[in-house]
């Protein structure tokens, strides 16, 4: 499977639930537009976990309604539209929601709202929703280390309907903390031009998975449980490059001008890749709790 590069997390600085608190980081500008051409894509048996787990229902006037809460550019929330009557893609950062209805239009998806919000604005969200438990699943893709995941969930169990639920997904490890030559040699570089350690888990580390395991069981979901695919892909130079841009703050994004040399820089550090590029193993975990 060939897909654009892996779903890292913002970075290379350091993350975690903690710095929740405060402003997520500024993804605008080119990281957006970064972000939207080289972050990984979602495989169809993730989409078919949803739909399995939570009975998803596409009918157009009684079918289900679902919010991707740290959107982006609409990686997930796009394909997840099919499986459902309306899908909300919600974001902190305008730049990733308009790269998002530019790709809906583009693909012709008609049934996606897209809002700028965090998961702080959940609960005011929940008076515009209709019906009393509105919700037929919440998804988070690689976004759940910038939120608060006790609170969220608590918020989120009463606005979802019986059977429904919450899918927290882990799509693939960052390039730069995979056990890999070539990302080893990328996250020295990263680490150095930076000037400070880079983030080794976003929310995809075992630890962290367990942790968000148990938050779900506390907020009252039921039936919690992970459904893991493995797959091997392999990144070009490009696509490296592309992911690292698109994980970079806009604010610490070297200048257009600056880019050549900084590649360069970051290429030459790297092994030669082979045929196919940078290899690397993807493990896609989709985390569930079922109301």
């Amino acid at each position: 499977m060939t897909t654009p590069a892996a779903e890292a997390a913002p970075a290379p600085a350091s993350a975690s639930d903690a710095r929740a608190a405060s402003a997520p980081p500024d993804f605008s500008g080119d990281v957006a537009a970064y972000y939207a051409d080289y972050r990984r894509g979602y495989p169809p048996p993730v989409l078919d976990a949803l739909r399995t787990a939570f009975a998803l229902d596409a009918h157009p006037a009684i079918g289900d309604l679902a919010l991707d809460l740290g959107c982006g550019t609409g990686q997930l929330a796009l394909p997840l539209a099919a499986y459902v009557r309306t899908v909300i893609g919600m974001d902190p950062e305008p730049d990733m929601l308009r790269q998002a209805r530019a790709a809906a239009d583009r693909d012709g998806v008609h049934n996606a709202l897209w809002l700028l919000g965090t998961d702080a604005d959940v609960p005011a969200l929940s008076a515009l929703l209709p019906g009393r438990r509105p919700l037929g699943v919440t998804v988070i893709g690689n976004a759940i280390h910038w939120m608060r995941p006790d609170e969220l969930f608590r918020t989120l169990r009463p606005l979802t309907r019986p059977g429904g639920g919450v899918a927290v997904i882990a799509n693939g490890t960052p390039v730069w903390a995979q056990d890999t030559d070539w990302s080893r040699a990328l996250r020295s570089v990263l680490e150095d031009h930076f000037g400070r350690p880079a983030a080794t888990s976003c929310g995809t580390a075992t630890d962290d998975r367990d942790r968000y395991a148990r938050a779900l069981a506390a907020a009252g979901f039921a039936d919690v449980g992970e459904t893991v695919l493995d797959y091997e892909d392999a990144l070009t130079p490009d696509q490296l490059l592309g992911t690292v841009y698109s994980a970079i703050p806009a604010p610490e994004l070297p200048a257009p001008a600056d880019r050549p040399a900084f590649a360069a820089r970051l290429l030459a550090a790297l092994p030669e890749p082979g045929d196919r590029g940078y290899p690397e193993q993807v493990r896609v975990s989709v985390l569930t709790g079922r109301a």
